[in-house]
């Protein structure tokens, strides 16, 4: 069953007649992981902005579990439904890896007896250690803070998860590593898994490849 639809989604940018993607009809399924692939200037980006609730299409509709997202409260969409991985991790350095989860459960208003251990166990989950997600991120590597914003973006339990580019940084080993953390979250946990990339390995790993 689609959980996503994309039904002839277009869009262009304020006071530009160029649309920047047009026409876009893609289904996305529970349990399974997809890749959007295209030469840099297609829209890939742009593509998880409106997915995830960060812009809005100048025409056609996106569709929640039947329901446009556009009648859904845009914040708890954003909140609540869909966990977004950016390309550059986007944590607050000043902040721990827990704390960095621990501000997201925060923010998407998530009740927990004990945030922290659950925030813990979020880390443990995606391979760092209790000493590690102690750390500022700023005290992490790359494939560390790849694996503290996953966390983050599971922190409210979303059924969606899309990521921009999130192997592009990363050697061949940690790029292999973080592709087994995302298949595990579609395959076993039944999560929607969207992947922005152009790295033909990952693509290669998808169940489903999209290109723009």
């Amino acid at each position: 069953m689609n959980i996503l639809q994309l039904d002839r989604v277009s869009y262009s940018y304020e006071r530009s007649s160029k649309k920047v993607l047009s026409d876009i009809s893609y289904s996305f399924e529970q349990g399974k992981l997809y890749a959007i692939t295209g030469k840099s200037g297609a829209g890939k980006t742009t593509l998880l902005s409106l997915i995830s609730g960060l812009a809005v299409p100048t025409q056609g509709n996106i569709y929640l579990n039947g329901e446009d997202i556009a009648d859904i409260n845009r914040y708890d969409y954003r909140s609540r439904n869909i966990g977004v991985i950016f390309q550059s991790f986007n944590l607050l350095p000043q902040l721990t890896a827990v704390e960095n989860v621990i501000l997201s459960m925060d923010i998407s208003g998530c009740k927990y007896a004990d945030k922290k251990a659950h925030a813990m166990a979020l880390l443990e989950n995606v391979s760092l250690t209790e000493e590690e997600g102690k750390r500022r991120v700023l005290k992490l590597s790359g494939g560390q803070q790849q694996r503290v914003a996953i966390a983050r973006a599971l922190s409210y339990n979303p059924q969606i998860i899309v990521a921009d580019e999130p192997t592009g940084n990363l050697d061949p080993d940690t790029q292999q590593e973080i592709m087994e953390i995302f298949l595990e979250l579609a395959h076993k946990e039944g999560r929607c898994v969207i992947l922005v990339t152009h790295s033909p390995a990952v693509a290669e790993m998808a169940d489903e490849v999209y290109r723009l």
